[in-house]
């Protein structure tokens, strides 16, 4: 099989902005397959096991949990991006980060938390995930969070579009602080590939 060419506007791991603390480059690894990899081994990645997508529990063979949301959403973003001749990896990381804040009891746990986190400012899963990626997951001693490249970061966070619009809302306080040390653009699209991750979520939550 012969891959499509490179499109113009697909993200390029050479030409990557970097992280927020800078490390030495892998020899065998692009950077957005170093942040996959973080991403597979993360603890919360691995919660995802016992997180129902859509129901409050599960019960036999054919509900989804959001860890196996997560993995279809990842295989159909890594084959569009592939088809569209994008950068695969960094749509799939993407798509594998994507559900990590969600809570637990599907769509019922978030509604109720919403409620319980209402008289502090609210719940929103998309800034948890952020919240998880940059700061709660703590596997290395010198920096908090997983310490991911900004195109993947970018992605996590506008992968449904421009965000700048709720930095007054308070559950987003902590993505406007992010965002004064560590300019993400928050009022632009995000990559090519970060799109081709929410369309590869709507395929699969539809099919």
């Amino acid at each position: 099989m012969i891959p499509p060419p490179r499109a113009p506007y697909a993200e390029d791991s050479s030409l990557s902005l970097g992280r927020k603390v800078a490390e030495a480059e892998s020899r065998t690894r692009t950077p957005f397959a170093r942040d996959r990899d973080r991403i597979i081994h993360a603890t919360a990645f691995r919660r995802l096991k016992e997180k129902t997508q859509v129901f409050v529990a599960h019960e036999g063979d054919h509900f989804r949990t959001r860890l196996t949301h997560s993995l279809e959403v990842a295989q159909v973003a890594r084959s569009l991006a592939t088809a569209l001749g994008l950068e695969a990896d960094l749509a799939e990381t993407i798509a594998l980060a994507h559900d990590l804040g969600h809570p637990p009891f599907g769509h019922a746990g978030e509604d109720e938390l919403q409620i319980q986190m209402e008289p502090f400012g609210g719940f929103d899963h998309n800034v948890q995930t952020f919240r998880v990626v940059t700061k709660l997951e703590r596997r290395y001693p010198r920096w908090e969070g997983l310490n991911l490249t900004w195109e993947t970061l970018e992605g996590v966070i506008k992968h449904n579009g421009p965000v700048s619009e709720k930095l007054d809302r308070p559950s987003w306080n902590a993505i406007a602080e992010f965002d004064k040390d560590y300019d993400l653009g928050l009022s632009t699209w995000a990559s090519a590939e970060a799109q081709v991750a929410a369309l590869a979520d709507d395929i699969a939550y539809n099919n």
